[in-house]
């Protein structure tokens, strides 16, 4: 096949649905040999029967720090090599008030967004060294890596973290001609809030929550495949280290000007549920 990936293979986490998905079926229409791993390893392999290019799927935990080694040999097994890494597999966690979290939901949510990271990356890097060969890593970040908000803190905490990670391996890579960035996508449904379908914050008000962004509507997996194609591929030679940001403008934002939505909206309907039966709060604080 020709392409920008032509020749290339390139291995894509969290690949059954979603931004995975989206991400292996550009890189394949593009030219490259494409594993897709993810913890459901019957949907990776349909979405792998589906690609246009040679493909292989296997399922993995990317947390898991045997399995996920495993996976990658594997993968080096049946193609020789990988060229590329698109880092992408996380989880949301539960819509939980801050004082109610448990640990072990913490440290569930921090386990795959930010140690399973650690591991891709690890796993990257080692198999660069054996190659002899520079390559390049996306890591899907998110506008929950630039910004706050007061319900899903291990999954704030976490794309936090993942802005660390690609700093990091960004500099110690570069003298290695390894390029390491984050794609930072901002609201695109996807199955990944679908658990959450009728929670507030979750799946059902994404395209009235969208609407308020720059270019007024949500994103689309394709559009973030796009950037994360652009990263892996020469046409960024020249771009490490970066978080760029895909959430139509979302995070420029001013929200204390008109413009911003200041004022637009009921401060009171949204911190009622979050905060009812607090004493310390007030309406008017």
């Amino acid at each position: 096949m020709s392409g920008r990936f032509a020749g290339r293979v390139a291995l894509v986490t969290g690949a059954a649905g979603g931004l995975g998905r989206a991400s292996a079926e550009r890189l394949s229409a593009e030219g490259a040999a494409v594993a897709l791993l993810d913890i459901d390893g019957d949907r990776a392999a349909e979405v792998a029967r589906e690609l246009p290019g040679e493909a292989f799927a296997a399922s993995v935990d990317v947390s898991d720090e045997a399995a996920y080694a495993a996976a990658v040999d594997a993968v080096v097994d049946r193609f020789g090599r990988i060229d590329h890494h698109h880092l992408n597999a996380g989880i949301f966690g539960a819509f939980v008030a801050l004082p109610d979290l448990t640990v072990a939901e913490f440290e569930r949510v921090l386990a795959v967004n930010v140690r399973g990271q650690f591991l891709g990356l690890r796993a990257a890097f080692r198999q660069y060294e054996v190659q002899a060969s520079p390559g390049s890593i996306v890591v899907t970040a998110s506008i929950a890596s630039l910004t706050g908000a007061a319900d899903l803190l291990p999954y704030h905490t976490s794309k936090h973290a993942v802005v660390g990670l690609v700093h990091g391996a960004a500099v110690y890579g570069g003298p290695l001609g390894i390029r390491v960035n984050g794609v930072a996508p901002g609201i695109v449904p996807t199955d990944l809030f679908a658990a959450a379908a009728t929670a507030t914050g979750g799946k059902n008000d994404m395209e009235r929550r969208a609407s308020t962004t720059p270019l007024r509507r949500a994103g689309t997996t394709a559009e973030i495949a796009g950037v994360t194609a652009f990263l892996l591929s020469r046409d960024a030679a020249y771009v490490t280290g970066q978080i760029v940001s895909a959430d139509g403008g979302a995070t420029i934002v001013n929200t204390v000007r008109p413009s911003g939505g200041a004022g637009a909206w009921d401060t009171t309907a949204v911190d009622e549920p979050l905060y009812r039966g607090n004493p310390n709060w007030r309406t008017n604080a």
